[in-house]
């Protein structure tokens, strides 16, 4: 006994301890999966993971046809717990807080279950409530999307059930709870070989069930959230399909309805092997994949949203926010976001007067000629990123910088950001110096086409904008900007003494990729109304 104790205390004091708030171990045990999360959180609710840990028992299969847990989905449970606990202790977590939701709550053989978990792993598992696991879904929701000034619907869809949470601004007003997890729906509908009537009836009982409790006018055009595997192996799916990189990162993707009702189809003409070669689809989730995306549909049907988004959180999260007694406040839109980016910036210690410069220069010009270049009203905020973040790589160093902000800004965690925008700033910051995008890039090279010119067009503002501060002295008060027949003309109006020379010059040498997409030259024009010429310049 003596030895494992050394080792355990060993281990725990190499670990940093978190300057503020505490150590918490959280251990979600659902229908399909237990997940565990161990994590420092602080008194404002920021979440910083130490280590995760997943297993599969499925101790919800078979559960509707025997109405108990099966002895060996229990022993495989017991097992994966007995590891999690071992492993949040050397990890010196504090608390260790475990629930049980779906599965365990409906078997009949519960109580004998909780009690071995307890015999053998001293864990005291709390059995949660359908109300329950809509609340711990709502508060990590709440965390790390902006619900302060809208409507907003967040659904879970675990292995037993589906949790609604309706929300007015930041309020919840409704919690439900249904029986249409994505492991029970495939036992009771689906099986090994779903056929197209198996799939319209699972759909119609589910549609059936929600209509009585989610009112349509109501929730209309709501934001709608979803949370658990079926959401996340839905986002990796559709970043896959548009040849955007993932590394296991979905939160925030946006994933349009038309999308879920294609992977519907395709997933129902393919073979469970064939499901589990997908791109971005989890092969263990191959057999429920189809039930769960069925829920998700009628959900986005019944409230008729353009879209879900997916939240890369869930109850683990909200169970720690739970536990370390933390009530996330809501945020504004955009709040969260301007949030993130500025602290991952200061993290960088990025060079603040110099980048929010470029950034007010940046969104000048995108405000001017921006839908001239062709650019979407969503683009401007991937540009004021971008523009923040642009110097960032001077944190590894000056050589090469352009490219360390590529890679830093793609491995940043970033909260109101899609991956698809992250991938996007990342670009922009990386192409804000150097070689303009080119298709031997190959980052570059496997994006879509129209994601590639939108680089293009915000890389092309970004480059204008660093070369108007050249000088990183914030020399350039403002800019005006005319689209004449023959060129786009800046003119440079200086802060007062200030000698915007060097600043003009800058501009000129990155003004190139500008000239190109515009198809004029870009003709810079002093405080006095001297154009530039750079004929001389050294």
């Amino acid at each position: 006994m003596t030895a494992p104790r050394v080792r355990v205390l060993d281990i725990a004091a190499r670990i940093p301890r978190p300057a503020e708030g505490v150590r918490i171990a959280a251990i979600d045990v659902g229908s399909n999966s237990i997940r565990q999360i161990v994590a420092d959180v602080t008194p404002t609710g920021s979440i910083r993971i130490i280590d995760e840990m997943k297993a599969a028992p499925r101790l919800g299969a078979g559960l509707s046809r025997h109405g108990k847990l099966g002895a060996a989905s229990m022993r495989h449970a017991i097992d994966a717990l007995q590891r999690m606990a071992t492993l949040a202790r050397q990890l010196g977590a504090t608390r260790i807080h475990a629930v049980a939701t779906s599965a365990v709550r409906d078997a009949a053989n519960r109580r004998d279950f909780l009690d071995l978990v307890r015999e053998e792993t001293g864990l005291r598992v709390r059995l949660l409530t359908g109300e329950d696991e809509a609340r711990l879904s709502f508060r990590s929701a709440l965390a790390h999307f902006d619900l302060a000034v809208r409507r907003a619907v967040v659904m879970d869809i675990g292995g037993g059930s589906l949790e609604l949470v309706m929300s007015a601004d930041g309020v919840v007003e409704r919690l439900e709870s249904f029986p249409y997890g994505a492991l029970r729906l495939t036992e009771e509908f689906l099986g090994e070989r779903p056929k197209l009537k198996q799939l319209k009836q699972l759909r119609a009982e589910v549609r059936d069930g929600i209509r009585r409790v989610l009112p349509v006018r109501d929730w209309r055009g709501a934001l709608l959230i979803g949370s658990g595997g079926t959401f996340t192996n839905l986002g990796a799916m559709h970043l896959a399909a548009r040849g955007l990189p993932y590394d296991g990162r979905v939160h925030g993707t946006q994933v349009p309805r038309e999308e879920v009702e294609h992977l519907l189809d395709m997933l129902l003409a393919s073979s469970r092997q064939e499901r589990a070669g997908i791109p971005g689809l989890n092969p263990a989730r191959a057999d429920i994949i189809l039930a769960g995306l069925a829920v998700a549909a009628e959900v986005m049907a019944r409230i008729e949203a353009r879209e879900v988004s997916v939240s890369g959180y869930g109850i683990r999260e909200g169970l720690l926010l739970e536990t370390a007694r933390v009530t996330p406040a809501p945020a504004d839109p955009g709040v969260a976001r301007e949030r993130s980016v500025r602290q991952f910036a200061e993290q960088c210690h990025f060079e603040r007067p110099h980048a929010e410069q470029v950034q007010r220069l940046a969104l000048q010009l995108f405000d001017a000629i921006g839908r001239r270049l062709g650019c979407e009203p969503a683009d401007r905020a991937i540009l004021a990123d971008a523009a923040l973040l642009h110097d960032v790589g001077y944190h590894i160093g000056h050589a090469r910088h352009h490219k360390h902000s590529y890679h830093l800004v793609t491995h940043a965690e970033l909260l109101g950001v899609s991956p698809e925008e992250q991938m996007m700033i990342a670009h922009v910051a990386r192409y804000h110096r150097g070689a303009e995008p080119r298709r031997r890039h190959v980052d570059f090279a496997r994006l879509d086409r129209d994601t590639r010119r939108r680089i293009r067009r915000l890389s092309a503002i970004l480059r204008l904008a660093d070369g108007l501060d050249r000088g990183h002295a914030g020399a350039v008060k403002r800019i005006k900007l005319r689209w004449l027949d023959r060129a786009v003309r800046v003119t440079v109006v200086p802060q007062p003494r200030a000698s915007v020379r060097l600043e003009m010059w800058g501009a000129d040498r990155k003004a190139g990729l500008l000239a190109k997409l515009a198809k004029r030259d870009v003709e810079l024009v002093g405080p006095q109304g001297e154009v530039f010429e750079p004929a001389g310049d050294s």
